[in-house]
């Protein structure tokens, strides 16, 4: 039986829950392909106390196919509009009523509510379907809140913003808490908003809620033709002259903007990236900060302030500080981590002779945005497979992130993510490791042992750069090549700070660190622009074996962005083919036999109480390694057979994974080929 007669005949015999399931299962399993069979499981579920949801998405979709157009409206108009309407209504109105007193929208006509030209269908409290009332066919879902900056607001910040049809909750707040008020930089500063239909902006208060962006006066809305007035001069017009006031410090709470620069793998190119935005003029940014440290720092600072009893007392007890810093953190009420870390990055700034961020613009049109990059030594996945059968990507590093009281204060971000070869930037990890072992041999048992773990396994594990599309954190995400930033910087970067909603500044024309263009710190490191890196193949640290594995196991990364493979030959994989490759994994399992060997040789073996010597020592260490290869390739295959039925895998609420967007180019900026 299908889905559809099975839902009929649960409803025949009054089973409405299996009933409600299968009818559900009906539309998705159809997709669209008989719409008489799904109008009649969205009414069930509708009139059955179903997910309303399931019915909205599919009315207006048979609405749009043109199916029985006048049944699905009437149905969304019952169902949908009429009991919202006077929530509509009144929001419209209390809307009108505020911009009718408001000293900058200059046109007042506000359409009675029962003319105006598109009607919104809610699905939820930030979600609407809008019907175009005169052309009869509804349009694109609008989720007012979805935490997306759609757009480069900030590209040019020599002139006041100005921008067109600006209709989404959450930027109209982005711009209302991020550009800083006229008196604080002593200079007309508003924000003007461009509309260039009044019909459609009234017909948008039905919907938002303008109230908490009014009462600090920074917007100026130009209707149409009206944009002709940008910039206004309000000396002039409106008799107030800014230039009397004088520029005031950024205030913590001003800063509302975090860029997470994420660390994806080690040996990633990550600090080429912090060389790029060093200096930037609307930046508060301390390069790969490691995230134990800073959360022991921000813990010592909050400890200072919660027992100090007076703000003297905390003043004296963080010598090092601004006083006026730590009287603004110490008084601000119900503070938080994020108020704490916000404080911490502002003092750096104001440290002149310490670090790069007295470049920072005080007399900026916006607040600075905190760049944050929390370094761990690794990221580390693990698979797990469920009762269903999916399989789940788990990393304690990330978790630690995702929970982490400094990112959730942060009301708006942005994330990228910087991704280079996989098969090069597992090279260069074992390269490094390596290097650490070969001091610790030279060094003749002076230097502490060292570990090379399976770095083949954690690199074809993590696949950090698949997000959850309901995690916050990635809600607005973009992946770049290291490649693309290396051998076509102005495309790259360009559009990196569109994405980032930053201007391209001429600092970020050139790689630096604290200010500094050539400094000591990085010596023996391939500098700037130069492209070796791009080229490096790393042949003496990974054999074709273990490049295939990675490559095979990557392959939909390898495709989604861009890369070709070097040593996958494009022929299929099974088990056995699989666990070939990894008994020829003579490179990296020949360098964590040399590692695994100085640590079992340093703990100090014992045969019968006495320490083991000669051949008897040498044979333990043997068997004793020879285990831990054994059991490291068995793991291998076992991943393999984990990921041979599919490079599928969920968030841990059963939802798939995505491929986080990757940066795409403007085609007329590039200097060289795109990178392959």
């Amino acid at each position: 039986m299908t889905a559809i007669e099975i839902a009929r005949k649960l409803a025949e015999l009054g089973q409405v829950q299996d009933a409600l399931t299968a009818y559900s299962l009906a539309i998705h399993e159809g997709a669209g392909k008989d719409p008489a069979v799904d109008m009649e499981a969205a009414f069930y579920i509708l009139q059955n106390g179903g997910d309303y949801k399931v019915s909205y998405t599919t009315f207006v979709d048979l609405h749009r196919k043109g199916f029985l157009p006048e049944d699905c409206l009437s149905v969304m108009d019952h169902a949908f509009y009429e009991p919202n309407v006077k929530l509509l209504k009144t929001r419209y109105e209390n809307n009108c009523k505020l911009l009718n007193k408001y000293p900058y929208l200059f046109r007042k006509d506000f359409i009675d509510f029962e003319f105006l030209p598109i009607r919104f269908y809610p699905y939820d409290e930030n979600c609407f379907t809008p019907y175009f009332m005169q052309e009869g066919r509804f349009g694109d879902f609008v989720d007012l809140k979805k935490p997306v900056v759609s757009r480069n607001f900030f590209h040019d910040l020599e002139n006041p913003i100005l921008a067109k049809d600006v209709f989404s909750q959450y930027e109209l707040e982005y711009l209302n808490d991020n550009i800083r008020k006229s008196e604080y930089i002593a200079r007309e500063n508003h924000i003007y908003l461009h509309y260039t239909d009044w019909a459609v902006f009234c017909s948008y208060l039905q919907c938002l809620n303008l109230r908490p962006l009014l009462e600090d006066e920074k917007f100026v809305f130009l209707i149409e033709d009206e944009v002709e007035q940008y910039p206004i001069d309000f000396r002039t017009q409106f008799g107030v002259d800014y230039s009397i006031h004088p520029v005031k410090p950024v205030g913590i709470r001003e800063v509302n903007r975090l860029i997470w620069h994420t660390q994806l793998s080690s040996h990633n190119g990550g600090d080429y990236f912090n060389q790029i935005f060093d200096v930037h003029p609307n930046l508060l940014m301390i390069s790969s900060l490691m995230f134990d440290n800073l959360n022991e720092t921000i813990d010592k600072i909050e400890d200072v302030l919660n027992t100090s009893g007076s703000v003297r007392e905390a003043v004296q007890r963080l010598p090092e500080w601004s006083p006026r810093l730590v009287e603004e953190l110490y008084l601000l009420w119900d503070r938080t981590k994020k108020d704490v870390l916000v404080a911490f990055f502002l003092q750096q700034s104001q440290d002149y002779e310490k670090t790069y961020a007295a470049y920072l613009d005080k007399t900026s049109r916006i607040s600075p945005v905190l760049f944050f990059q929390p370094h761990f030594s690794n990221i580390i996945y693990q698979l797990r497979v469920d009762s269903k059968g999916r399989t789940l990507l788990e990393s304690e590093q990330y978790e630690t992130i995702r929970t982490s009281p400094l990112f959730r204060g942060f009301k708006y971000i942005k994330t990228f993510t910087p991704l280079r070869r996989f098969t090069t930037s597992h090279g260069a990890t074992l390269k490094y490791m390596y290097r650490q072992l070969e001091q610790v041999l030279e060094s003749g048992g002076e230097k502490k042992a060292v570990v090379i773990p399976d770095v083949v396994s954690q690199r074809v594990l993590n696949r950090s750069f698949m997000i959850d599309w309901q995690d916050r954190l990635y809600a607005d995400s973009v992946l770049v090549r290291f490649e693309d930033g290396k051998l076509n910087p102005k495309a790259t970067f360009t559009a990196l700070a569109a994405f980032l909603d930053l201007p391209y500044t001429q600092s970020m024309s050139y790689c630096s660190l604290n200010g500094e263009i050539d400094p000591e710190e990085m010596a023996g490191n391939v500098r700037g622009f130069d492209t070796a890196t791009v080229y490096r193949n790393y042949e003496d640290f990974a054999n074709s074996a273990e490049r295939t594995y990675v490559e095979y196991f990557l392959r939909d990364a390898y495709e989604y962005y861009g890369y070709h493979f070097q040593s996958y030959d494009g022929q299929p994989m099974d088990e056995e083919r699989a666990a070939a490759l990894v008994e020829d994994f003579t490179t990296i399992n020949g360098m964590m036999s040399q590692a695994w060997r100085n640590v079992f040789e340093e703990s100090g073996l014992q045969v019968d109480g006495k320490p083991a010597a000669g051949d008897l020592k040498d044979q333990i260490l043997d068997q004793l390694v020879a285990q831990r290869v054994k059991d490291t390739n068995e793991n291998r295959v076992k991943n393999a057979q984990v990921l041979l039925r599919g490079l599928r895998f969920v968030n841990r609420h059963g939802q798939p994974l995505h491929m986080m967007p990757k940066l795409e180019l403007d085609p007329a900026l590039l200097e060289q080929p795109l990178y392959h």
